[in-house]
């Protein structure tokens, strides 16, 4: 045991050498420098972002996060070619810019810099008419950023002062006398009226309530042959058949998404050099996989946060085997018949 904790801790260190070496690094990189596979790569680095010893990108890179170290942040401009079009036009501005203003941006900017995470970062200003919202580009520090923001509200003032500062002329007018005319009273005689008050009885009535009885229910027990039973969805040969695969290479089946005739999805767990680990199992009954297949099976494990396992009585096309190389750290294939 202690044999196995000495050796990931040497994997764990040789991978840290290898991103302070290199800088940003893609998964398949580092699964080169240390000899491991893909899988276990993307293991060692998702553990390793999560004890805060590396950082993983929100941007992707051919469908592949890029890791590295805290203090080569910056270096992540080297892969901001492979922003989408908006994106990139976005990154372009506020590296330029190096700060921006969330409102003066048109609506289609304003959404992509939303995305570009790595780069763009949110700064709130609380003021008495609202809050206004700027981006800082990463590289541009914090201070400089608060300094220039600053600045921009104290120009602003004088502006406000000048618009508030309107003169308002107010002509006052004299009352015009009036004249009023003399009233004159005379003296009326009021004698009070007096009313007689009737006094009225109010007969209250007495209310029988009568009880009405009620008939007894009685409760009849159904026998079983008369009590409809739920369905039990039986599983497809293709299914049961990816079941046993399953317990034969020892994969453990952890929640089970989905179940169709020539479809089969569910959560599942391996056993590796460092533990047990998660992955999107996406089984398919087809013969040969396209590139179409592999972009869903990937999406679906972007829903999900896990690394894919392609499960298949076939194999992949050529053009769906360049295209799931691109996602290597994400994606990994077994065929039913290997």
């Amino acid at each position: 045991m202690e044999g196995q904790k000495r050796d990931t801790t040497e994997i764990k260190n040789k991978i840290l050498s290898v991103l302070r070496t290199r800088g940003p690094t893609l998964p398949v990189h580092i699964a080169k420098e240390t000899n491991l596979s893909m899988i276990f790569a993307s293991a060692f680095l998702s553990e390793l972002v999560n004890n805060h010893e590396a950082k993983m990108s929100i941007m992707r890179v051919g469908g592949s996060p890029v890791y590295f170290l805290k203090e080569h942040q910056n270096q992540l401009e080297n892969f901001s070619n492979y922003l989408p079009g908006k994106e990139r036009e976005a990154y372009s501005m506020l590296k330029e810019k190096k700060l921006l203003e969330d409102r003066d941006l048109e609506p289609a900017i304003r959404v992509a810099i939303r995305n570009i995470k790595d780069f763009a970062y949110p700064l709130i200003l609380n003021l008495p008419e609202g809050q206004r919202t700027f981006w800082r580009f990463s590289s541009f520090l914090e201070e400089e950023a608060k300094k220039m923001i600053e600045t921009i509200v104290e120009g602003e003032k004088p502006k406000i002062v000048e618009e508030k500062k309107q003169e308002v002329k107010v002509e006052i007018k004299e009352p015009e006398k009036l004249e009023v005319p003399e009233i004159k009273v005379r003296e009326i005689e009021v004698k009070p009226e007096i009313r007689q008050e009737k006094k009225e009885h109010k007969i209250r009535e007495k209310q029988v309530l009568e009880l009405e009885e009620k008939p007894v229910i009685e409760l009849k027990i159904l026998p079983d042959s008369l009590i409809e039973k739920p369905k039990v969805k039986e599983k497809s040969p293709f299914a049961q058949r990816i079941i046993e695969l399953f317990g034969s290479k020892d994969i453990e089946i952890i929640e089970e998404k989905d179940s169709q005739k020539k479809d089969y999805l569910a959560i599942v767990r391996i056993n590796s050099q460092i533990g047990k680990i998660r992955l999107l199992a996406v089984c398919k009954d087809k013969k040969r996989l396209n590139e179409q297949d592999i972009i869903a099976a990937l999406q679906k494990s972007q829903e999900h946060k896990l690394p894919v396992l392609m499960v298949a009585p076939g194999s992949l096309d050529k053009k769906a085997e360049v295209y799931a190389g691109s996602y290597s750290g994400w994606f990994n294939f077994l065929s039913i018949d290997s």
